[in-house]
């Protein structure tokens, strides 16, 4: 049965201009946006301060559990949702993809950030101690700024990156594995080479071909570095985007199959429960019936 869940797409940059931002004290954007208990996605980068509150936040099917100085960053495409505990209060703040593109000779810096790499288990930051009132003060620049004219988005891009560049250089964790990745740029230009072409392109044989290797030689890296396949690389990423095809009610899974590139309907079922266990219209129902619980 159709229902209202999810809401996908939504926000308030969904129709702006591409260099648009918007900041706001996460207590009032609450008010604006109830509809955020339900799985859904944004075209946009998001990213969320909790000074005061709890709960669960769920991004891409992975839970966290909610604490004040957490932060949350999201890219764009990535699905998720809240279950609030309490009276909440923080900050949060969307630009678009192309908001820092002009500012910066290197158009994609800001992948250089760990918790910007799309993947779901390293967008929560617990914010240091000792760097929490300059992330605070940051935050209430912004929204100074959000008010202003003359020089407001360079301002806000400078804030922006100051708070990102405090917090990636606070966190050790992050840290270490930032070091790992840049000691090993075939792995990171192979996920992106995934990210673009995983709807096309499924053999690792062809992306050795695009990075100049041998599929024998980005095997043994993603081995040894990830402690995966070359290939389950390439399926999770399938997998990922399949899920957050399925949350979306509006699409069948006849569809689904086929925004994915696959021959039909019966080959993805087969490939969706090989990797996850359970059929999509299963994953779906347990999708939605966890919702319903929120």
């Amino acid at each position: 049965m159709q229902t209202a869940f999810p809401r996908l797409d939504i926000g308030p940059l969904s129709e702006y201009r591409e260099d648009d931002v918007m900041i706001n004290r996460f207590e009032d954007y609450l008010k604006e946006h109830q509809n955020l208990i339900f799985p859904h996605r944004h075209n946009f980068y998001h990213l969320v301060l909790f000074t005061k509150g709890g709960g669960f936040h769920t991004i891409d099917f992975n839970h966290f559990n909610v604490h004040p100085f957490q932060i949350y960053f999201m890219i764009p495409g990535q699905v998720h949702s809240w279950d609030f505990e309490g009276e909440m209060a923080g900050y949060v703040v969307n630009f678009s993809e192309a908001f820092f593109r002009s500012f910066l000779l290197k158009p994609d810096y800001l992948d250089s950030f760990s918790f910007f790499d799309g993947d779901s288990s390293n967008n929560v930051v617990a914010i240091a101690a000792e760097i929490q009132p300059n992330i605070v003060g940051l935050f209430e620049e912004l929204l100074l700024q959000a008010g202003k004219a003359k020089f407001r988005e360079d301002i806000i891009r400078v804030s922006l990156l100051h708070i990102f560049l405090l917090l990636e250089q606070s966190n050790a964790q992050d840290k270490k594995r930032s070091a790992h990745i840049q000691q090993h740029p075939l792995i990171r230009n192979f996920q992106k080479l995934i990210e673009k072409n995983f709807t096309t392109i499924r053999q690792p044989g062809e992306y050795a071909e695009m990075l100049h290797v041998t599929p024998n030689h980005l095997n043994a890296l993603c081995k040894e570095h990830l402690s995966l396949q070359a290939g389950a690389l390439i399926r999770n990423r399938i997998v990922l985007e399949a899920k957050r095809l399925l949350v979306n009610l509006n699409f069948t899974v006849s569809e689904i199959a086929y925004k994915l590139n696959f021959n039909d309907n019966s080959y993805f079922t087969r490939f969706f429960k090989k990797e996850t266990g359970m059929t999509p219209e299963v994953f779906r129902a347990k999708s939605a019936n966890q919702s319903g619980k929120s």
